[in-house]
C-alpha cells in the first residue's frame, strides 16, 4: 500500500526518474513508489519493461536518442517542460550510469544525481582502472593485462588458463557472455575474435582465473557519503547465472564476513564515493584471500535484500541525494534474496555438475526471501517476467549470433555449455611482452596495464 505522509501534510515530494526497465529498476520503483514518491521510468526500446509495468510507475517513456548529447538534452528539457526540476535521477545499468557520470555537470543543474562524476565513476566502470585502484588501495586482485589489439594477444607469452573480458560495457544487452575462457594459445585467439565482434573496440583484457567454485563469491555493498558507508550489507552470492561466469546473481544471503567488509570499505573510502556501490570479491581457493573483481557504481541486482530490515537502498539514496539525514545502518546476517526463474536453471546446472544436491537446493528455497520481481501488491511484473525473459534471451542470442557471423567468418557455430575446470597454476608475470610462463614466480598477482587508460579524460 502506498504511503503519502508528506503529501498529506501539504508538502510537495520530489519524485524520481528511473533510467532502465529491468528487475533492478523495478526494485527502485518499488522502494520509492511504496512511500508515495512519484516515479517515472525511462528505458531503451530493447530494455525489459518490468519497471514500467509496475503500479508504482506513474509514467513510462522511451529514450528518443542513443547518444549522450541527445539524451542529456531530452532530460534537461523534460525537467523544464514537465516541472521535474529537483527530482532524483537513478540510472540502473552500466551504460546509463556512465552517461549520467559523463554528463554530471549539466544534469546536476536540473536533477539531484545519485551517480558520481566521471572522475570517480571511471574507476569502477573500466576494469583496467579497477585493477589500478586495487593496487593503490592494497587490495588483492587478479592480474590484468590490456590487449587492445589482436597483435597483443598473439604476443602474449603468459600463463594459462586465462579469461578474456571487455573492460567496459557501453551497450545495454551485449556482449552476451561476461567472459571467454581460454586454456591455450589457439583457444585464446578464437575467443578474441568472438569477443572483438561484440565489444567496444580496444577494450579487451586478459585476466587471471581465480580458482574456487563453491562459497567463493562475495560482495560488500553500501550507500556512501564522501567515502563513508552510511548503509551497508555484506553478502554471499550463492548462485549466479550462468554458473561459471555469471551475468547476474540468482540467490544471495547476507553474512558476517569481516574480511570482505573491511576490503570493501577500503575501496569505497579510496574512491571518496557519494552514492551506491557494490564491490565484488572472489575467495581464492589457493590462499583464502578475497580478490577484487568488479565495482558496480549503480544499484546492483539484489539491492532489495534488506528492505524488510529497514535498509532500503533506493529510498536512502533518494534521501541522501536531497540532503536529508540518513542514519548509519548495517544489514544483519541471514537475509535472503531470490530471483526464482533463472535460479531454477542455475540450480539444475549445479545439481547436474555434482556441485549441489537436489535436497540442498530445495532447502535453500524454503523460508522467507525477498523476491526480485514477484510482489503481492504489484503482481503484473511477476506475471510478465517469464514471457519477457524468454523474449529478451531470444533477442539477445539472435543478435549475438548475427554479429559473430558478420564479423568473424567460420565462427558461427553453436557451442555447448562450458565445463571449465581451471587449474591452480596461475603465476604473476612481471613484464608485458614475451613472457616465459615457466620462469614466472608464483605468488600474488599484480595488475598489468597501461595506466594512462585511467586518465581523467572523458571517454
Amino acid at each position: 500500500m502506498r504511503r503519502r505522509p508528506d503529501r498529506c501534510a501539504g508538502v510537495t515530494v520530489p519524485g524520481a526518474i528511473v533510467l532502465g526497465g529491468d528487475y533492478r529498476a523495478l526494485g527502485v520503483v518499488h522502494g520509492l513508489g511504496r512511500r508515495g514518491i512519484p516515479v517515472w521510468v525511462i528505458r531503451a526500446p530493447d530494455d525489459r519493461r518490468l519497471a514500467g509495468l509496475s503500479r508504482y510507475s506513474e509514467r513510462e517513456l522511451l529514450w528518443p536518442a542513443e547518444d549522450d548529447v541527445g539524451r542529456r538534452t531530452y532530460l534537461v528539457d523534460l525537467a523544464q517542460d514537465q516541472g521535474l526540476a529537483g527530482w532524483v535521477l537513478f540510472p540502473t545499468a552500466d551504460p546509463t550510469a556512465a552517461f549520467v557520470a559523463r554528463e554530471h555537470v549539466p544534469l546536476s543543474g536540473s536533477y539531484a544525481v545519485t551517480t558520481p562524476p566521471w572522475d570517480v565513476f571511471r574507476w569502477g566502470y573500466d576494469k583496467r582502472c579497477t585493477a589500478v585502484l586495487a593496487e593503490r588501495a592494497g587490495i588483492a586482485h587478479p592480474w590484468t593485462l590490456a590487449v587492445p589489439s589482436r597483435g597483443d594477444v598473439e604476443r602474449y607469452r603468459g600463463p594459462f588458463p586465462v579469461i578474456l573480458k571487455p573492460a567496459t560495457k557501453p551497450y545495454l544487452n551485449r556482449p552476451v557472455a561476461k567472459a571467454w575462457p581460454a586454456q591455450d594459445r589457439s583457444a585464446l585467439l578464437r575467443s578474441y575474435d568472438r569477443a572483438g565482434a561484440e565489444s567496444e573496440p580496444g577494450t579487451l583484457m586478459l585476466q587471471e582465473i581465480i580458482p574456487g567454485w563453491v562459497h567463493a563469491q562475495f560482495s560488500f555493498a553500501a550507500l556512501c557519503d564522501r567515502g563513508r558507508a552510511v548503509a551497508s550489507v555484506t553478502a554471499e552470492r550463492v548462485r549466479q547465472y550462468p554458473p561459471d561466469f555469471g551475468r547476474f546473481s540468482t540467490f544471495v544471503v547476507t553474512v558476517d564476513n569481516p574480511a570482505v567488509e573491511r576490503a570493501g570499505r577500503r575501496v569505497l573510502q579510496e574512491l571518496g564515493l557519494s552514492g551506491v556501490a557494490e564491490v565484488e570479491f572472489k575467495r581464492d581457493a589457493r590462499d583464502g584471500s578475497y580478490r577484487l573483481l568488479d565495482i558496480n557504481l549503480r544499484v546492483w541486482g539484489w539491492h532489495t535484500i534488506a528492505r524488510r530490515a529497514g535498509v532500503d537502498f533506493p529510498y536512502l539514496a533518494w534521501r541522501l541525494a536531497l540532503g536529508q539525514p540518513v542514519d548509519e545502518v548495517r544489514t544483519p546476517a541471514g537475509r535472503r534474496w531470490l530471483r526464482l526463474v533463472p535460479d531454477l536453471v542455475a540450480g539444475m546446472q549445479q545439481i547436474t555438475d555434482g556441485q549441489l544436491s537436489a535436497l540442498s537446493y530445495l532447502r535453500s528455497l524454503l523460508g522467507r526471501h525477498e523476491r526480485a520481481i514477484a510482489a503481492v501488491d504489484d503482481p503484473l511484473p511477476g506475471l510478465a517476467e517469464i514471457p519477457l525473459l524468454v523474449l529478451s534471451e531470444f533477442r539477445r542470442t539472435g543478435r549475438h549470433e548475427r554479429r559473430i557471423c558478420d564479423a568473424v567468418a567460420g565462427l558461427c557455430s553453436s557451442s555447448g555449455r562450458s565445463r571449465w575446470k581451471p587449474g591452480l597454476g596461475c603465476a604473476s608475470p612481471s613484464a608485458l611482452d614475451h613472457w616465459d610462463a615457466s620462469a614466472l614466480p608464483a605468488g600474488t598477482a599484480q595488475g598489468l596495464l597501461d595506466k594512462r587508460t585511467c586518465s581523467t579524460e572523458r571517454r
